[in-house]
């Protein structure tokens, strides 16, 4: 089932969301539509606060990036590959010399910016399973878990964003809080005037 996606401006976004266990209600149904409700937006990531939910998941799917050319054979079937689930996730450490990329997400349709992030993270995690894994990323695979995992932390790529570009699409973030913004998936809109 595609379930709409939670827009900017709605406080689910901004919680430190609650570890999980193995007998969260319908874990596997909700896994499933996540997966659905991503592949029908485009997304490459999707985190359960975006769909209205305070808890520890978040899938990655990386395989839309590996049609890009800018990436050597190697890069392409690793990102081709990438398709995980992310229960209870921590980042343990983060390395490297940060570097830019223009992410975007899809409860900020319509805005993206480049936001610097560090190329290498080591994070432990639950499967769909609940077994345990420990496992060090980097490139392209760990920016997009990164800004998952951010998601799960009550964080948005635009805090990461300097004070003049946050003032600069200010009045883009307004707008989508309040649903003035086409998109072609679904979404819940937390400021949009109900209609009587």
């Amino acid at each position: 089932m595609i379930l709409p996606i939670v827009a900017y401006g709605d406080p689910v976004l901004r919680k430190k969301a609650e570890n999980i266990t193995k007998d969260y209600p319908n874990l596997d149904a909700l896994i499933e539509n996540m997966k659905e409700t991503m592949y029908a937006a485009y997304g490459v990531g999707l985190a359960a606060p975006q769909i209205g939910l305070p808890i520890r998941l978040f899938l990655v799917d990386t395989e839309p990036f590996a049609e890009d050319d800018i990436y050597t054979e190697e890069e392409q079937e690793k990102l081709k590959h990438f398709n995980r689930v992310f229960i209870n996730a921590e980042i343990l450490d983060e390395e490297g010399d940060e570097w830019a990329f223009n992410e975007g997400c899809l409860s900020i349709p319509d805005v993206r910016e480049d936001v610097f992030r560090q190329p290498k993270i080591t994070i432990k995690y639950q499967d769909e399973n609940f077994d345990t894994h420990t496992e060090v990323f980097d490139g392209l695979i760990a920016r997009v878990v990164q800004h998952e995992y951010d998601h799960i932390e009550g964080v948005l790529f635009t805090d990461k964003l300097s004070s003049l570009k946050k003032r600069l699409i200010k009045g883009k973030l307004t707008n989508i809080s309040k649903g003035k913004i086409k998109v072609d998936y679904r979404m819940r809109f937390p400021l949009m005037k109900k209609k009587r």
